[in-house]
C-alpha cells in the first residue's frame, strides 16, 4: 500500500502561483511513476503531469504544459506541481497518484491516490 497525502492548495488570484505537495508512505516512493490529476465541478477527472520514477522525464496535459512544473524528491517521498500564470480554469480539486508503471498519462494506470486538494483561482 503507499498513501499519499496532498498539500498546498488554496485561493489564488489569476496569474498567480501555488505549489501543490504529496508525500508519499507505504512502499518504496522512487518504485513508482507519480502523477498529477484534477477534476473540477461537473467535470471528469483529467491528466495534469506526470514524472518517472527517477524523475528524468516528464509529461504534461496541453492546457498546462510551459506554466506547471513537475519534481519529485526521492529522499523526501514527495512529489511536487509548482503552479504558474494560473487561470480561472485551473479551478480543480488536484489530487496525486502512484503508477506501478514507468511513466503513464492514464488515470486507470494509477492505482493509488490522495484524498484531494482543493484549488481555487479567482479574478
Amino acid at each position: 500500500q503507499v498513501q499519499l497525502v496532498e498539500s498546498g492548495g488554496g485561493l489564488v488570484q489569476s496569474g498567480g502561483s501555488l505549489r501543490l505537495s504529496c508525500a508519499a508512505s507505504g512502499r518504496t516512493f522512487s518504485n513508482y511513476a507519480m502523477g498529477w490529476f484534477r477534476q473540477a465541478p461537473g467535470k471528469e477527472r483529467e491528466f495534469v503531469a506526470t514524472i518517472t520514477r527517477n524523475g528524468g522525464n516528464t509529461n504534461y496535459a496541453g492546457s498546462v504544459s510551459g506554466r506547471f512544473i513537475i519534481s519529485r524528491d526521492n529522499a523526501k517521498n514527495t512529489v511536487y506541481l509548482q503552479m504558474n500564470s494560473l487561470k480561472l480554469e485551473d479551478t480543480a480539486v488536484y489530487y496525486c497518484a502512484a503508477s506501478s508503471r514507468w511513466f503513464s498519462h492514464v488515470a486507470t494506470e494509477y492505482g493509488y491516490w490522495g484524498q484531494g486538494t482543493q484549488v481555487t483561482v479567482s479574478s
